[in-house]
């Protein structure tokens, strides 16, 4: 995950926003900036082999530590992205369950702190106008305001493409 609940929850602008709502939006912007960029962010120095079993990877590697967003690969059912919930016995455990399988290939992911502070103002972005998409212009007496115009030409993944500027050095050749 780009931010924690915790982390997002000690900011002034996100403070009285439900924990659920926080989770099931930042997991969207994290998806949305991994299609746009087509970037998983690895950080494949820091990876290891496991078993898994319930919500427990029976392996772990020092480099991880709790909080940390670790992706599952070349599983024949883990593949996605988990957060590492507790390290012990040198087990890891992650905050979803797990499919028991002999093999599963565990990357760490790292966003760059411009990536980090991008999804802040998606996340921003999504709750301040979300509710006004589909909208051109409203007027109120002598008030007029006119919104941009949310077509597939200057948006991408719902976002205006302005908000995603910060993600243009990490895009990534598609293969």
């Amino acid at each position: 995950m780009l931010w924690t609940i915790e982390e997002l929850k000690k900011m002034e602008e996100f403070k009285d926003i439900p924990e659920e709502t926080l989770k099931q939006k930042m997991n969207a912007i994290e998806s949305a900036i991994r299609g746009y960029t087509n970037n998983k962010f690895q950080n494949t120095r820091v990876r290891f082999e496991s078993e898994s079993k319930g919500n427990v990877l029976f392996s772990y590697n020092d480099n991880i530590k709790v909080g940390d967003t670790v992706e599952i690969s070349q599983s024949i059912s883990n593949n996605g992205l988990y957060v590492v919930t507790e390290i012990k016995n040198r087990n890891t455990y992650v905050d979803s369950q797990l499919s028991e399988n002999i093999y599963n290939l565990v990357t760490k992911i790292e966003y760059p702190k411009d990536i980090l502070e991008g999804s802040l103002g998606m996340l921003k972005w999504n709750l301040d106008n979300a509710d006004k998409i589909g909208i051109a212009s409203e007027s109120l007496s002598r008030h007029s305001v006119t919104y941009f115009n949310m077509d597939k030409t200057n948006t991408v993944s719902g976002y205006p493409i302005s908000i995603m500027g910060f993600c243009s050095p990490y895009m990534k050749a598609k293969t």
